[in-house]
């Protein structure tokens, strides 16, 4: 039986070109690069440098690196922004000389077998295969947050027809050129949203929480050994904190679970790219320490309430409102896993993400999650493509074994 892979963005190509190494049979379903093709809107460009952008390969010449050298394209360096049109195309290099067919068929359950080893996977064409074991490497699919006060302006679900959609709705922001646009968030989405509508003919204001933007720093190629000894880089930032939770993904997970967590909330905080700044600052009008209290819809506006640092209270009219508000990690948010799997899967305490084994393995036996849904496990690591050389070495060195010894 194979090992199904479920989703086919870096970490499940990732996934599926180490297990495909290493002899098993596998089948990996989903679109190739179907979120970063569809939930990103025009224009963006990746915040990750370069060397932190690469899929896992089981052999040299998968790097991004090499995409380019092999295209003649010019290489890319840290002070390079990645457009995201570059990466779903070194995506799609990466898929047809690693892993092969994608399926495109979308997975709409999975079951254990009746038998009692391994799983039952059903597509949406009805068919129905065995799996060995089964790999969730779906993203950030379908964990989109929109807070509650902002969710009630779409009673019939937010998107892009209604008052309130979230960044991943997008893939053209200049649908919204002409009309008065709220941008809820601090970080990468919404500010670089914000820039792409301004850029578009949009009258755009960002509502940040915090009491100012954090922008991130100008790199520099040629930083003295003492600067590099006391602020060590890795694929996450510069600093001691971020280089030890990128080098020992596995010692992040013997942490108590208490630490992991608020390392998974911390060691990140909202920010934008160097490179965005001027797009933004002096740009477009930011309004900092200021939170939406309450959000009414008025016919085709809506007015915001909004708490100001003062103490007051002031008002807001939009056409739009749009939520850069990031993700929640909700095992109940993963429709496929039927009812009886998802409540055998032991969770992550204070959280609903999967606890994890050294290797990926959930509490049901044969069922691994990877990526982000992996990160209160891991660290902040593996909410980046950074992380996808760690997660597919180990899960497929485990799942690739034979179903009695693993």
């Amino acid at each position: 039986m194979p090992v199904v892979v479920v989703g086919a963005g870096p970490y499940g190509l990732s996934v599926a070109a180490h297990l495909r190494a290493a002899g098993a049979p596998v089948r990996i379903f989903g679109e190739v690069m179907g979120s970063w093709r569809h939930a990103m809107a025009t224009g963006m460009f990746l915040k990750s440098t370069p060397a932190a952008t690469d899929l896992s390969a089981p052999e040299p010449g998968g790097r991004l690196a090499d995409f380019r050298r092999l295209h003649g394209e010019p290489e890319l360096t840290e002070l390079t922004p990645i457009p995201c049109e570059v990466f779903v195309r070194y995506g799609q290099w990466f898929q047809k000389r690693y892993v092969g067919e994608v399926d495109p068929a979308r997975v709409v359950a999975v079951d254990r077998a009746a038998t009692g080893s391994g799983f039952t996977v059903r597509l949406d064409d009805g068919q129905e295969l065995a799996a060995a074991a089964v790999v969730v490497a779906t993203g950030l699919n379908g964990l989109a947050h929109i807070p509650d006060e902002l969710r009630r302006l779409a009673p019939e679900g937010p998107g892009i027809g209604a008052l309130v959609s979230h960044t991943s709705h997008h893939t053209d922001l200049s649908r919204y050129a002409g009309q008065r646009v709220a941008v809820v968030g601090g970080g990468q989405s919404a500010l670089e949203s914000a820039a792409l509508l301004h850029e578009a003919g949009a009258e755009v204001q960002v509502l940040v929480r915090e009491q100012r933007v954090r922008w991130g720093l100008t790199p520099d190629l040629a930083r003295p050994w003492t600067e590099r000894l006391a602020r060590p880089t890795s694929p996450l930032g510069t600093g001691w904190v971020l280089a030890a939770v990128c080098k020992s993904p596995g010692g992040v997970r013997r942490l108590p679970s208490s630490a992991r967590l608020l390392l998974f909330r911390r060691a990140l905080g909202p920010s934008g790219g160097w490179w965005l700044r001027d797009r933004v600052e002096g740009v477009v009008p930011v309004r900092t320490s200021c939170r939406v209290t309450r959000a009414e819809a008025a016919g085709s506006a809506v007015h915001l309430e909004l708490a100001e640092p003062d103490g007051r209270r002031a008002t807001l009219a939009v056409d739009h409102v749009l939520a850069a508000t990031g993700y929640r990690l909700d095992l109940d948010a993963v429709p496929f896993l039927s009812p009886a799997v998802r409540g055998a899967v032991t969770c992550v305490p204070g959280s609903k993400a999967p606890d994890l084994t050294a290797t990926f393995e959930s509490s049901v036996p044969g069922l691994y999650f990877t990526g982000s849904l992996a990160a209160p496990m891991f660290g902040p690591m593996m909410r980046f493509v950074a992380g996808t050389e760690f997660a597919a070495t180990r899960i497929a060195r485990h799942a690739a074994r034979p179903a009695t010894k693993r």
